[in-house]
């Protein structure tokens, strides 16, 4: 299992353009809010789901975006989607509930996870998430953290949840 410096030391070597702000422990997007102070860039929430089949799904989106689960199963090609029990985040993602994100999946080894990125975030140069712990904020460029996923894990899907509305 990789842990919070396990993963600053791939970025560096990864030549990431990023930098860490530690704050108290965040484990909601209003606690986000209240008490990360300021950082430039899209924030985000991040979801960790299950289908029927037991394929997992990580969707990030931005953090004030609201989202249909039942909408996005069908554009996922998913049947009943939920969200993932708390021990298959630490025994999938090596993470505790609270601090999930993209980095994440430098953990998920068998590539169980499909990831799907809010196309919202390529809006922004900056985008943040937590570094395997809800402790500290990455602060990175979009398409760094995009490039990161790519390298450690699988393919970025995006999610265009303007479309998903119109449905």
């Amino acid at each position: 299992m990789l842990y919070k410096k396990d993963l600053i030391n791939l970025l560096d070597i990864s030549g990431c353009d990023y930098f860490i702000k530690e704050h108290e422990a965040l484990h909601t997007v209003e606690d986000s809010k209240a008490h990360r102070g300021t950082i430039s860039g899209a924030h985000s929430k991040n979801l960790f789901l299950k289908d029927a089949k037991g394929q997992f799904y990580l969707l990030s989106i931005e953090e004030n975006t609201s989202i249909d689960l039942k909408k996005t199963m069908k554009h996922i090609g998913s049947k009943k989607l939920s969200f993932a029990k708390s021990e298959y985040l630490y025994s999938i993602l090596g993470i505790e509930p609270g601090s999930v994100s993209p980095f994440s999946l430098i953990n998920d080894k068998n590539k169980k996870v499909i990831f799907y990125l809010d196309k919202k975030f390529l809006d922004s140069e900056k985008v943040n998430f937590h570094p395997l712990v809800n402790t500290a904020t990455i602060n990175i460029s979009t398409l760094d953290m995009i490039s990161f996923v790519e390298k450690h894990h699988n393919s970025v899907n995006l999610l265009d949840l303007k479309l998903l509305e119109q449905l």
